[in-house]
């Protein structure tokens, strides 16, 4: 029998061992999926509603234990781990407000009545990565069951206790058996057979691009739909017109936050030339102010990466040689622990200007005008999120719709919200997840026409 085995990242000590999903265990729990959709779909929305809001509030009753499982088996800070379970709790209220909401059209035409009925997929998959393990399970789960599907969620092999715990809080809370279940298992086989298996009708993945692409590529083999949210590489673009002062002080949060294990962390940090040397002088204290320690205790604002392997990559790509303008400190001794990190590689094209790094790691880039700034901004084949600093609107929304990115913000880092669409451009995805249309994307829209022409 496979296992995985739950290390902390911040200690390096066992946390919980766990059976690891065989493709036998997938074909089964498919079956139960598909026998459960059918009795969920049937509901009358308002059942269906308050069955997804009493599971929110399941949610909502075990906030700090499901905080503190995010501490020990992903190593966040306590702070953003309370924050994610309040915001899978806030995702199972906002889809099942739309549950009743999930409206077709009726479309005028000649001859008699046309409308339209959003129908259930059948079941989804849900394959979700370490770096937010209960936000981006819920991203996919949420909408995807009030549109009327079953859910099967493949946790990440290194952060599968939130999603099990999820899992029986569904359950606890009156979620009919095989609904919404939890595979924990390795990509390769758990992943791969759910992505390849019949009854699977979409598939959503949030993880690397190579990774991917190679979902879609499988997918395509039997026109299985596929929601990709990738990777990113996100600029983040001071004009000298700008608060220099108050980006610099923004500017850790935007690299640094979840130790820059945020596909839309701003790691290129794109400065006007007139301003770049004041904005560096101010970016130093500010990243070396950025708390970091242990998980546990509420003043720490970073913790550990997630795991040694992803500690050795984070290192490959900066060495010793590294043009390091800025280092901050990290705890010596056990856990996987990388110093906040500012570079300044001179040519836009070094690979820590241009291939994500996944680590607490940005760059520091001149430009010298608009035009310039956009040219940068693009060169990249990634397009998630990103920011721009001005206090010339005209400009923030020249610079906005030049920027080839699905989520931008300016005089912000914050871009990503349950209640607003969520996608990349470019090599950063595929579809939208979040907002309005949430749900829909889980359906496929039926088309009916009722002839009212008189029989003759």
């Amino acid at each position: 029998m496979h296992e995985l085995h739950v290390i902390n990242p911040a200690t390096e000590e066992p946390v919980a061992t766990i059976a690891a999903a065989t493709p036998q265990d997938v074909d089964a729990a498919v079956t139960r999926a598909a026998q459960a959709q059918r009795g969920w779909a049937a509901l009358p929305p308002g059942d269906r509603a308050r069955q997804l809001r009493r599971f929110a509030s399941a949610v909502d009753d075990h906030l700090e234990e499901l905080a503190r499982l995010e501490v020990r088996e992903a190593g966040h800070p306590i702070g953003n781990a309370r924050w994610e379970a309040g915001n899978a709790r806030d995702l199972l209220d906002y889809a099942a407000g739309g549950v009743e909401r999930l409206n077709g059209r009726q479309i005028p035409v000649a001859g008699g009545l046309n409308v339209t009925f959003h129908e259930p997929l059948g079941v989804v998959a849900v394959i979700a990565p370490w770096n937010f393990p209960m936000p981006i399970a819920a991203w996919g789960t949420a909408p995807a069951l009030a549109a009327g599907n079953a859910v099967i969620l493949k946790p990440a092999e290194t952060t599968p206790l939130t999603a099990l715990r999820l899992a029986g809080l569904a359950l606890e809370a009156g979620l009919p058996e095989g609904l919404f279940q939890v595979l924990p298992g390795e990509g390769p086989v758990a992943g791969n057979t759910l992505v390849e298996h019949p009854g699977v009708a979409k598939v959503v993945f949030t993880g690397s691009t190579a990774v991917g692409k190679q979902i879609m590529a499988k997918c395509a083999a039997s026109v299985k739909r596929v929601t990709l949210e990738l990777g990113g590489k996100s600029p983040n673009i001071v004009f000298a017109d700008a608060d220099v002062e108050q980006a610099a002080a923004a500017a850790p949060g935007s690299f640094l936050d979840n130790t820059g294990q945020d596909c839309c962390a701003r790691t290129r940090i794109l400065v006007q030339r007139s301003v770049h040397d004041r904005f560096m002088e101010l970016l130093e204290p500010a990243v070396k102010a950025f708390t970091v320690g242990d998980p546990a205790d509420p003043a720490t604002q970073m913790g550990p990466l997630i795991s040694a392997a992803q500690l050795e990559r984070v290192r490959s790509y900066v060495p010793e040689s590294a043009p390091a303008a800025i280092r901050g400190e990290a705890p010596a001794g056990k856990g996987f622990w990388y110093p906040a990190t500012v570079l300044a590689p001179g040519s836009p094209d070094a690979p820590v200007a241009v291939e994500e790094i996944f680590g607490p790691v940005a760059v520091v880039l001149p430009f010298e005008d608009e035009a310039d700034a956009v040219r940068l901004a693009n060169a990249t084949p990634y397009g998630l999120s990103g920011s721009l600093w001005t206090r010339d609107v005209g400009r923030a929304i020249r610079v906005s719709r030049a920027v080839a990115a699905g989520n931008l913000s300016v005089n912000s880092h914050s871009s990503v919200r349950y209640w607003t669409p969520f996608g990349g451009f470019g090599e950063s995805g595929l579809g939208r997840e979040l907002g309005p249309g949430a749900l829909t994307a889980f359906t496929e829209t039926k088309n009916v026409f009722i002839s009212t022409e008189e029989s003759k």
